[in-house]
């Protein structure tokens, strides 16, 4: 009978959420025509800020539906100094969709509105595609090795447009989010990547590479963040369906050594052998704190 309440309330809070989307895309859509009419100067001062209003009302009422609707229990423990003036690079490990909420919901009011690196085909989905370009998501494009193996010349595409973001991200203090493993975690996928780690997969350099090239001297700070779920990791239609449980979320400061802030990854060997170990010690340390977390007795 729990089940078929909480299906219910779960069909609910979809029908709800897409209520919500329509209302705001008025909002988006007055956005978006007036950052496609207005010279670049009044795009900065009167939309910029516009758009980010309006992000930020939509995760407002969502997040309040987690915390007082849902009533996950939050477990979290941050080691960082915030401020919604500075620069944030955060890197975390990625599970499920969930973990962008999980992110909003730590974060939402204390550091600039998060900004992820969104899969090209996502820019389609109606309002949410739209806020996204008009906030400079970096929209990535995935080629297959087929692909690339015809057209070798579009291998870097998904640095240049890394590169192209952050150069737009140097004026406004801005919180960038990488999950280095670039694609959720599954079992399979662990497999197929023959992983080191026990609970991740292989972080990809490439990205933040860029990214703490274009924009390295102005991060307070690299946000070292882990996300563990007391159960198994929870689809969307689990969130909407109070299934989700315990969370917990561990986020420290890691120091972006200086080297990396003026190295050459791209064209110089040594530069990137470093640059990758140096991720490859950060995902050790994070894979022992997830099975710390993970070992931890169910409350």
């Amino acid at each position: 009978m729990k089940a078929v309440f909480n299906n219910f309330m779960g069909v609910i809070a979809m029908l709800l959420l897409v209520v919500h989307t329509l209302i705001i895309g008025i909002f988006v859509f007055t956005c978006v025509f007036w950052r496609l009419v207005l010279s670049e100067r009044l795009r900065v001062k009167l939309v910029n800020p516009a758009i980010i209003g309006v992000a930020n009302v939509w995760l407002g009422v969502i997040l309040w539906w987690m915390r007082n609707v849902q009533r996950i229990e939050w477990d979290i423990e941050n080691e960082v100094e915030l401020s919604l003036d500075q620069w944030y690079m955060v890197v975390s490990n990625h599970q499920s969709w969930v973990d962008i909420f999980a992110l909003f919901h730590v974060t939402q009011g204390k550091i600039p509105l998060l900004k992820f690196f969104i899969k090209k085909e996502l820019a389609k989905v109606p309002i949410v595609g739209q806020a996204w370009w008009a906030m400079d998501y970096p929209f990535m494009q995935r080629h297959s090795r087929a692909f690339l193996a015809k057209h070798p010349e579009k291998a870097n595409d998904d640095l240049i447009a890394t590169r192209k973001a952050c150069e737009k991200f140097s004026h406004t203090p801005t919180s960038i989010v990488n999950f280095l493993e670039g694609t959720r975690f599954s079992p399979d996928k662990q497999a197929r990547q023959k992983s080191p780690y026990k609970h991740l997969l292989r972080p990809k350099a490439g990205g933040i590479a860029f990214a703490i090239q274009a924009l390295g001297a102005r991060f307070s700070s690299m946000i070292d963040t882990t996300i563990v779920y007391q159960n198994q990791p929870p689809s969307f239609w689990d969130l909407a369906c109070g299934r989700v449980g315990r969370v917990s979320i561990r986020m420290r400061h890691v120091e972006i050594p200086a080297a990396f802030i003026s190295m050459d990854y791209l064209d110089n060997r040594d530069d990137k052998k470093a640059f990758q170990l140096w991720l490859h010690q950060l995902w050790l340390a994070k894979d022992a704190q997830i099975a710390e977390l993970k070992s931890r007795p169910s409350a």
